[in-house]
């Protein structure tokens, strides 16, 4: 099933959808959560004729999320052997034997469709990063590898935005990666059982059609068991919590030279089984 964020007839309100309809379900994605308590929807949520998929303009399924999106760094062995060409700069240097984690800042998460700021008057090397999003169901503290994927609502498509000239000015990511539109995520997010545990989905980037990332998802050094067991064992992650799962291979850094987005490039992100997120720079 999919969950979305949408906009009908001057009125913004979260639903629940087959994919073909849409279902009012309430007045916001934190609020559909919540009122599920770590359940998963179904088929009685489709009350009504509900609306035709086509007609509703579909925003980022949170648009607003309650805490900072919790991000993985070098998470697929390929990209951290480019970072780690990168300028020779230590902080990224590949990962070594445990999870790199940082926030990232997202006011306002942008969906399909809408721009992103380049912010060229302080930025001058903005990249893309496609990435699996897991989105959890309930609060999620001391829970176990075995117990992970109960916390887990469902999944969605992330572009982790980001300013590398900012990111290695201040010698660490938080600044470089929280600008505002610098978060992009949609179209929906589909639930859990849509897939196996863990899914296994190919993930893709093109840039004005030209193909720039394509990998799986099988190929992340750590899934969302191991990150929500390591993270939970310490800190409750609430309800709504966004974990985006890193990036493959392919990011404009690790050409030679870079290839940097510019003004008026489309960004055109997908994952096999959940849809497509597109934007373009202003």
């Amino acid at each position: 099933m999919k969950l979305l964020t949408c906009e009908y007839a001057g009125r913004r309100f979260a639903a629940v959808s087959d994919g073909v309809r849409v279902y009012e379900a309430a007045p916001d994605m934190l609020t559909l959560i919540d009122a599920l308590g770590g359940k998963l929807p179904d088929e009685t949520m489709f009350k009504g004729a509900g609306i035709a998929i086509e007609e509703v303009h579909l925003l980022s399924p949170i648009t607003t999320p309650a805490q900072d999106v919790v991000c993985l760094g070098m998470n697929y062995v390929d990209h951290s052997a480019e970072a780690e060409k990168w300028g020779g700069q230590a902080e990224f240097k590949k990962n070594a034997g445990k999870a790199v984690y940082f926030s990232k800042r997202a006011a306002y998460i942008i969906g399909p469709g809408d721009y992103i700021d380049g912010h060229f008057d302080i930025v001058d090397s903005l990249d893309y990063e496609v990435e699996l999003a897991v989105i959890l169901g309930r609060d999620a503290y001391r829970v176990s590898e075995a117990e992970a994927q109960d916390y887990v609502l469902g999944y969605s498509v992330f572009n982790d935005v980001s300013a590398r000239n900012l990111q290695t000015a201040h010698k660490q990511f938080y600044f470089g990666k929280s600008l505002d539109t610098h978060t992009a995520m949609g179209p929906w997010i589909v639930t859990r059982d849509e897939f196996t545990w863990e899914p296994e989905l190919n993930i893709r980037c093109y840039i004005n059609g030209e193909k720039r990332q394509d990998s799986n998802t099988r190929y992340e050094i750590y899934g969302a068991a191991h990150v929500i067991a390591e993270l939970s064992a310490g800190m409750t992650l609430k309800a709504g919590t966004i974990i985006a799962m890193g990036t493959p291979a392919g990011v404009g850094m690790g050409f030679t030279p870079p290839k940097y987005l510019k003004s008026g490039d489309v960004v055109r992100c997908e994952i096999d089984g959940i849809g497509v997120l597109e934007n373009t720079v202003k």
